[in-house]
Order: C-alpha cells, then sequence, then structure tokens
C-alpha cells in the first residue's frame, strides 16, 4: 500500500512538473509573438545555435540530391525562401513604400541594409566587374554562417555560400532587377572563408538602365 501511495503522489509530481515547463514554454511562445516586427530583436540567435541548424540543412540537402551543382541549388533554393520574406521585413522596419528599383540602389540596400540585418553587419566590400559591366560583387570576410562548416576535400568545389546567393536573388528579384547569382570562397591571407556573391543582372535590366541614364 506504501510503495502504491509513493507511486501516485511521484506521478502527481510529474506531471505538476510537466504543466509548469508547459506554462513557461507557452509564455516563452507568448513573449515571441508578441514582440514588435518593426523593431530588430535584441535577443539574437546565437551563432552556435544557427550554425547547427544551417549544417543540418545542408545535410539535409545533401541526402534529396546527386552531386555538388544540385547541392548548390537546393540551398539557393532555401536561400531564395528566406530572401523574399527578409525583403518584406526589411521593407517593413525601414517604414517605407519606396522600393528600390535601379542597379546601384539596390546594391546598396543588399550590402548595408539587408546584410546587417542578417548578420549584424555591413558586407566588405561593393565592386564593378572590369571585365563585364552587368556583374557586380559583394564581398564578405568574414561569412558568420560559414565559421563552423568544414568542407572535405572530395567537395573542396562546394560553396556553402550558395544559401547567401539565394538570398540576394530573390531580394534582386523583388527590386525588380533580376539576376544570376552564385557564390564563390576566395581565400585571401589570414581570411580562409572570404566570399564573393556574385550577381550578373539580365539583359532587360541593363538595357533599362541605360534607358533610365539617357533619360536624365
Amino acid at each position: 500500500m506504501a510503495s502504491q501511495s509513493q507511486a501516485q503522489a511521484q506521478a502527481q509530481m510529474h506531471a505538476q512538473n510537466l504543466m509548469k515547463l508547459d506554462n513557461k514554454t507557452s509564455k516563452r511562445s507568448n513573449m515571441l509573438l508578441e514582440q514588435n516586427v518593426s523593431r530588430p530583436r535584441r535577443d539574437r540567435v546565437g551563432l552556435g545555435a544557427f550554425a547547427f541548424m544551417f549544417a543540418e540543412i545542408i545535410r539535409y540537402s545533401q541526402n534529396r540530391v546527386l552531386g555538388i551543382q544540385d547541392l548548390e541549388a537546393k540551398l539557393s533554393e532555401i536561400g531564395q525562401r528566406v530572401g523574399v520574406r527578409m525583403f518584406e521585413l526589411a521593407m517593413w522596419r525601414e517604414k517605407t513604400v519606396h522600393r528600390e528599383t535601379r542597379v546601384l540602389q539596390t546594391l546598396v540596400f543588399i550590402n548595408t541594409v539587408v546584410w546587417r540585418a542578417l548578420f549584424d553587419k555591413q558586407a566588405d566590400s561593393l565592386e564593378r566587374s572590369t571585365e563585364s559591366d552587368d556583374e557586380y560583387m559583394i564581398t564578405d570576410n568574414e561569412p558568420a554562417i560559414l565559421k563552423y562548416i568544414s568542407v572535405p576535400k572530395e567537395m573542396s568545389s562546394f560553396s556553402p555560400g550558395a544559401f547567401i546567393s539565394g538570398v540576394v536573388e530573390a531580394i534582386a528579384r523583388c527590386c525588380q532587377c533580376p539576376a544570376r547569382v552564385t557564390s564563390h570562397v576566395v581565400p585571401a591571407d589570414g581570411l580562409p572563408l572570404r566570399t564573393v556573391i556574385l550577381l550578373k543582372f539580365d539583359k532587360e535590366v541593363m538595357d533599362r538602365e541605360k534607358r533610365l541614364e539617357a533619360g536624365k
């Protein structure tokens, strides 16, 4: 009888603990839902937690593709989904109804506003290609999402930054400046993860730019 009463007491205590945990979780969820989306969050996601999630995204995608090109395309596709939502959030936070539709302004918007929202810093450089007028490069010397990603030697041509290029491609498209965007790891002295995001704008975009320049 005593053992039965003790078991009942333990079961009741366990149920109470579960209710407390559930209440804490509910309160935490309510706090997240009640936060003002027009203001940047103060409690940012830890880099370690994000790196773990990103590694799982890569592993998940890798199990569903046949090669490196397919894997990069899959990461780019996921990045584009993030990019569309990031664009909407950035526009809401900027409190503007004006959407950039010129190439240079769009690039500056990505280089500053978007990069700060995603990585808490501005991209390290924005350059125009010296070989082609329709190509631009955004450089991040130390991409936060790649800090804990180790690429095997047999996959040396793989660029995890394809996720970032997908984000950029979606935002460029939202700004009516569609472009083909690719990611390239270009190491420099002391910067082994230095990543260059290359944008090659569609011919229609560059023709529009020429007409707008001529009309000034």
